[in-house]
């Protein structure tokens, strides 16, 4: 293939750029010691070592030299890895590492990274919950085989959503353990909870000690974050689950009858990438056979992104891994965990909402939303005082975010106050109104909100708008000497139109690693979600709220990947025998890219048309994707021979090369990673404009009905014109493959990505890719 263009170049020269900004930041003296994960190559251990974490130990022996007395050798190795891949965690300074770099049978050394947390109707939303689904989803033992291992901030085991009633013993060939701690017994676990464990040595070496006043040193959740994942992906059945009333019902998660094992990876301080790659290292030995990771750090180089090559070798292990895309959108480029492996999860908005509305003293009504439900509430007929402190009503400026210690008592005592969206979480600024004697918060959407709209559990009267209507609000309060309102909080309202909507916030493509390659891969529900949440923290997760709840709402991509997780592990626990590629594949092509009004999904950004940029191959499909007619399936060679094609070197591809005997097949046609199997298809035409043509390949494998006829059709595209060879799929059997070619032949190059779609019909079944062609600039 050929070089890459240059905007990708500039790309990555602006990762690395970034990435040795923030080393030189974190590391200030050469001697300051700091955490790298060191991948080595097992298979170039000296004969005279009988074990390899003595090989390890010899080699930071070699690059440390003399140890003072409080630096023992157990604190310079903090983990080892041995199966999704091999290696250390290991304290050092820049020059130790520089030097260990050096060293036979070390692959390569990585700096720690801080990863972030990305963060009861859905199930009946993606069709769960209806009579169709009781036929296809009619219970199997087989349904109790499949654990699902979480990555995230812990679990609250006491949640009835833990429940393990009627659940059968756990599979022998189970290999997880139930890690005690500070308030965590073994008891704890069951026959839902099938294992717990902590990772935190990365995140102690970092910033010090846990305090286990703030935090627990366990698999307890503190946070709340990972009980409310670890549920949505499997959560039992809890029948009038809710919060403050709002969205009552059963909720349950997607894959109910599956089990959790929860890996504690995330802290007050973060989650580190040490500890991560100990977990998803430690989970696939244990036996989970999906991976859920609501979590992210930024996007490197395939080589140089840890996570990614922990991730290639669960892979390997045939096991499916989920992660969310980032709460990064509307900017385009905001993706975190892209590599072709990792099925990267956007999230939408579902078809309920919690509606609220704001009524000023001209009589006009705005309508938002909320989830406040206190002791205190407006009286509807009522006006109060209304105020803006922002300085102009079309952009936000310091003194209109509502930041701690902004507000002036004199100025919103009494008065119903309009905060700008930004800067601070969305609750915390109902505090500092409530505390500066404010008696309601309007909370306003900016640019880079749009029109999507957050509920969330306020600690005072408050609702939330749009960025329209919040300039016409802000505008009102500006302009007339004696402003008004009231707000009214009118409950759960499902039904809602349009829906589904891709959420502002979640990350948007390109994938400019690999524009071949679209990332996110699909949408699933991350909007207002309801599920399970831990004892120990306020709804708001603010610590001066005294609230306590057992279910809460929350939003961000965090939601989403464990909406697929558990959709994935539906499909597992329906054929064990499918790779993660398989399962990936049924979710992408039985994906839709409509809303309820039968309109292409929208942005909530803008409400104009989505694209795969913003949607993937569309927003999942449960039902639909257990029985997908047709799959694209690829394996571990073939993940690899992609990676051949991304210019890495041979001590970069080293770091996927568990197994000594992986090499370079070149098995992708013209070396083009767009030749990759992957259930969407990307035509990237380079800078050369002689090239006017190019033909990419994909193989389909039968898993419907054993004799089956698929009928092509392709969208029209402005830019180029597509054909297909051939038109019609015969099938005789099932697992049959069979291949066809896709010709692209330019008659406009666009200076804009154009975006379309290839379907193959059988009688029963539609197994729709997405199209894009992309024309770079000419040089």
């Amino acid at each position: 293939m050929a070089d890459k263009n240059p905007l990708q170049k500039c790309f990555l020269f602006i990762i690395l750029s970034i990435n040795l900004m923030v080393l030189q930041a974190e590391t200030g003296q050469i001697s300051q010691k700091k955490t790298y994960v060191v991948h080595m190559d097992k298979s170039a251990m000296p004969l005279p070592y009988t074990n390899h974490l003595q090989w390890y130990s010899s080699k930071i022996d070699s690059v440390t030299g003399p140890k003072s007395q409080e630096e023992e050798e157990g604190n310079r190795i903090l983990y080892t890895y041995q199966t999704a891949f091999h290696g250390l965690a290991a304290r050092l300074s820049e020059e130790e590492a520089e030097r260990l770099e050096e060293e036979a049978g070390v692959v390569s050394v990585i700096p720690e990274t801080r990863y972030e947390l990305h963060t009861t109707r859905s199930p009946t939303f993606l069709g769960l919950e209806r009579q169709e689904s009781e036929r296809v989803l009619a219970e199997r033992v087989t349904d109790h085989d499949v654990v699902v291992g979480v990555l995230d901030t812990g679990i609250w085991p006491e949640s009835e959503s833990f429940n393990d009633t009627g659940m059968s013993p756990v599979p022998s060939t189970w290999r997880g353990a139930c890690e005690t701690g500070k308030r965590f017994l073994r008891r704890n676990c069951n026959r839902k909870i099938v294992g717990a464990r902590v990772f935190y040595k990365g995140y102690e070496a970092a910033t010090g000690k846990i305090d286990e006043e703030v935090e627990y040193r366990s698999p307890r959740d503190k946070d709340g974050h990972g009980t409310h994942t670890a549920a949505t992906v499997a959560g039992s059945p809890v029948r009038g689950a809710n919060l403050f009333g709002f969205a009552y019902g059963t909720a349950r998660g997607m894959a109910p009858r599956a089990r959790v094992a929860a890996y504690k990876v995330c802290w007050v301080g973060g989650c580190f990438s040490s500890d991560i790659l100990s977990a998803v290292d430690q989970a696939v030995a244990d036996g989970v056979q999906v991976l859920s990771i609501s979590l992210g750090g930024g996007i490197s180089t395939y080589s140089r992104d840890s996570l990614a090559i922990a991730t290639f070798g669960a892979m390997e292990m045939g096991v499916f891994v989920s992660c969310s895309a980032g709460n990064g959108g509307p900017d385009p480029i905001s993706l975190t965990n892209v590599s072709p492996w990792i099925t990267t999860v956007g999230a939408s908005t579902m078809d309920r909402d919690f509606p609220a509305t704001m009524k000023l003293g001209t009589k006009r009504i705005f309508k938002g939303v909320s989830l406040y439900k206190g002791r205190t509430a407006l009286s509807r007929n009522k006006q109060y005082p209304l105020v803006y402190l922002g300085r102009n009503a079309s952009s936000p400026d310091p003194t209109s975010f509502c930041l701690d210690g902004s507000l002036d008592r004199h100025n919103v005592a009494g008065k119903i106050v309009i905060c700008d969206r930004g800067v601070t979480p969305r609750v915390q600024k109902g505090q500092v109104v409530k505390r500066a004697g404010g008696i309601g918060m309007v909370l306003t959407n900016t640019a880079t909100n749009g029109e999507e709209l957050v509920a969330d559990s306020h600690l005072l009267p408050a609702v939330a708008v749009g960025e329209k209507e919040g300039k016409l609000i802000k505008q009102y309060a500006m302009t007339s000497k004696k402003a008004t309102a009231t707000l009214e909080i009118l409950g759960t309202r499902i039904g809602i139109k349009p829906s589904p909507v891709v959420a502002a916030f979640s990350s948007r493509g390109p994938n400019f690693l690999s524009l071949e390659i679209l990332k996110p891969d699909l949408l699933a529900p991350g909007v207002n979600i309801l599920a399970a949440w831990s004892g120990d923290m306020a709804p708001s997760s603010l610590s001066s709220d005294p609230r306590r709840v057992k279910f809460n709402i929350l939003s961000g991509t965090s939601m989403s990947c464990p909406h697929v997780s558990g959709v994935a592990a539906l499909i597992r626990s329906r054929h064990p025998d499918w790779s993660p590629a398989a399962i990936k594949s049924a979710l992408m092509t039985t994906a839709y890219v409509h809303d309820n009004t039968f309109k292409p999904l929208t942005d909530a950004s803008g409400a104009a048309p989505s694209s795969p940029y913003d949607h993937g191959a569309g927003h999942i499909n449960p039902l639909k994707a257990i029985d997908p007619g047709l799959i694209y399936d690829i394996g571990p060679q073939d993940y690899f021979d992609f990676l051949c094609t991304q210019e890495l070197s041979p001590s970069q591809l080293k770091v996927f090369t568990k197994h000594s005997n992986r090499s370079c097949k070149h098995s992708l046609a013209g070396n083009n990673p767009g030749n990759l199997n992957y259930p969407a298809i990307s035509a990237l035409f380079p800078e050369n404009t002689h090239v006017k043509s190019m033909t990419l390949r994909r193989t389909v494998t039968n898993v419907g009905p054993h004799i089956a006829s698929y009928k092509v059709s392709v969208s029209p595209f402005k830019g180029a014109s597509v054909t297909v060879q051939p038109k019609t799929l015969n099938f005789t059997r099932k697992h049959q493959k069979l291949s066809y070619t896709v010709t692209f032949r330019t008659k406009l190059r666009l200076k804009r990505p154009e975006f379309g779609g290839l379907l193959w019909k059988s009688a029963t079944h539609r197994v729709r890719s997405p199209v894009i062609i992309t024309w770079l600039p000419p040089l």
